[in-house]
């Protein structure tokens, strides 16, 4: 009795002054984020999206849409919607503006989850490497999407006549005082944290009292032939399985195992994995209600379709380009 209580005293005194470490970052970083939307400063960042739709062939108002993508991933996809149901743009324009419309849904995510959450979890020179590597990718895609746009839409895929006919909802003005803005920052953060930091601190007591107690690596060595071919350590598997199901809960897994068994390179390809893996998850949980809801489910199943074979691509090079040094 005496020794798990010991066990039980020691693995808190490891687990508290991270987890509150954790804590304090993500509190910072989500009120900050929240305070950056609600002045509004998330737009500036979206500012480029007309020298991406131009050499697309896409028109100016396309870019309006991209714009409203960096805050608000739904508004943006609504306005393409709409231009797409009035017949202003048709399919395959459409298509190229939802694949452009990446790396500004990206944007919206580096305020909101990556540099609140997960820095603070993987630590700031793992945690940068992988936003970083996140945001090639998206880049990647969305330059891709210029290229396609380039060579495949001419004046047939816009109907400018039917622009009259688009009553695209623009955004209200916010006459909100600065103090309101704030508060109102303050509130959406704590709903946030309560929902993040309770999973969070379960998450990673139960992460670390297992790899306290036992060894990962002997684990899943039946995994090694797997994990070698990629130059991964076995101690990836659980991590991807967990990365599958919930992407913080993955962070949260490899966080105690960085500069032990994985290196800052090795712990961002395996995320990366485990983002491949979790499309299948992601696809049913998150993609179809809402490609669906947005498209119907004909068109909502090409842009599924389209943006998942574009990622699977992206990641895996991004995989490859972190490996194959460490051969």
């Amino acid at each position: 009795m005496q020794s798990v209580a010991a066990e039980l005293v020691a693995l808190f005194a490891e687990v508290l002054p991270r987890l509150a470490r954790i804590t304090l970052f993500i509190t910072a970083g989500v009120f900050l984020a929240n305070v950056a939307v609600a002045f509004g400063l998330v737009r500036y960042v979206a500012g480029v999206s007309g020298w991406l739709t131009r050499p697309a062939n896409l028109p100016d108002e396309v870019g309006t849409a991209i714009l409203t993508t960096a805050a608000s991933t739904t508004a943006g996809y609504a306005t393409l919607a709409e231009y797409r149901e009035s017949g202003f743009l048709d399919d395959r324009a459409t298509l190229v503006a939802v694949v452009i419309n990446t790396f500004f849904g990206f944007v919206q995510h580096v305020f909101t989850y990556y540099a609140p959450v997960l820095i603070p979890i993987l630590g700031w020179s793992t945690g940068v490497l992988y936003v970083s590597f996140r945001a090639g990718i998206a880049l990647a895609i969305t330059l891709t999407g210029v290229v396609l746009g380039g060579l495949l839409l001419s004046d047939r895929n816009v109907n400018r006549r039917a622009l009259a006919d688009v009553a695209a909802e623009r955004p209200a003005g916010d006459d909100r005082s600065a103090r309101e803005r704030v508060r109102a920052a303050a509130g959406k953060s704590w709903t946030t944290l309560r929902r993040i930091v309770p999973r969070l601190a379960a998450v990673y007591t139960l992460v670390v009292a297992f790899v306290t107690r036992y060894d990962v690596e002997s684990l899943t060595g039946f995994a090694e032939p797997v994990t070698a071919a990629l130059g991964l350590p076995g101690a990836a598997v659980p991590v991807i399985a967990v990365y599958t199901l919930d992407t913080t809960a993955g962070a949260v897994t490899i966080a105690p195992l960085l500069d032990d068994v994985f290196t800052p390179r090795t712990a961002v390809a395996t995320l990366l994995v485990g983002g491949i893996v979790s499309f299948a998850v992601s696809t049913f949980k998150r993609s179809i209600p809402f490609q669906y809801g947005i498209w119907g489910a004909e068109f909502g199943t090409k842009v599924i379709v389209v943006n998942t074979a574009l990622k699977v691509v992206f990641i895996s090079l991004s995989v490859l380009l972190l490996l194959v040094p460490l051969r």
